[in-house]
């Protein structure tokens, strides 16, 4: 099955370095992996590295996949809307993305029950215009998810979403992935939400990783307090499971400097 690695991988605008050295061993089919990490970190300007959306130094190397670079998709966390698409058109499109345009019934089916999964299919003829920020999100989501992707990566893909609708989506996904054996690499701002649903966790910080390895090993106190700058504590809740609790921003925060080169913490065997 398809399998993802990244050797230091880099990418700048213009004469900005944004990214630098970035590498990861192995991400194994059916991963869920979190990207986290402060704001203008650079998880963003990785996904569009991997993604091919943007030139650097480095290699994304795919293997065992028979569809090269089209096994890997980018959902971006703007989702600007074409007023003059109705949501079904929309995934239609997306259905279609570097195929013949003729429709077979398979793909309307495929289509249909993708929206019915993720519980929009109420939205198929409404113009993307009229939607909330949060429909939108879930509309890019089947726009993804119909392409059938081997390596999905998903940036931010639950900001405007309600908390019922978050756990909704991050349980489908992993769960999709789990299936499938898709690869799914997840940029998220909650850091319990990549506690609870993703196996391993890579922190980027001043565009270069910081620390990799098992979730529960690469969120702890230190890193909350170095790379977020947040004075917290790892606890467990009643169902056991690891939790994070800030108690306070760090006052005397140092002055942003460039990652030390990264660490791996291994996953538990």
């Amino acid at each position: 099955m398809v399998a993802l690695a990244l050797d230091g991988i880099g990418a700048a605008y213009g004469r900005h370095i944004v990214l630098a050295d970035v590498g990861i061993d192995v991400l194994k089919a059916g991963s869920l992996t979190a990207v986290i990490g402060p704001n203008a970190a650079g998880k963003s300007t990785l996904f569009k590295r991997i993604a091919g959306l943007i030139k650097g130094p480095g290699l994304v190397e795919l293997s065992d996949s028979a569809r090269g670079e089209r096994a890997i998709c980018y959902m971006p966390q703007d989702t600007g809307a074409n007023a003059v698409l109705t949501v079904y058109e929309s995934v239609l499109l997306a259905a279609k993305q570097g195929s013949s345009w003729k429709v077979h019934d398979g793909e309307l089916v495929e289509i249909d029950e993708t929206l019915k999964a993720l519980r929009i299919e109420d939205l198929a003829f409404r113009g993307l215009g009229e939607l909330s920020g949060g429909q939108r999100q879930l509309v890019s989501l089947a726009q993804a998810l119909v392409r059938r992707p081997e390596v999905l990566l998903m940036d931010e893909p639950t900001s405007a979403l309600d908390l019922h609708r978050q756990i909704e989506v991050l349980g489908f996904v992993a769960s999709l992935a789990e299936r499938t054996g898709m690869i799914v690499l997840i940029a998220l701002h909650d850091l319990n939400h990549a506690l609870r649903y993703c196996a391993n966790a890579i922190v980027i910080a001043n565009g270069q990783m910081a620390v990799s390895g098992a979730s529960a090993e690469v969120i702890n106190e230190a890193m909350l307090r170095d790379i977020y700058k947040v004075n917290a504590r790892i606890e467990r809740c009643s169902k056991g499971r690891p939790l994070v609790i800030v108690d306070s921003p760090c006052l005397e925060a140092p002055a942003a400097q460039p990652a030390q080169p990264a660490q791996k913490v291994p996953a538990p065997v």
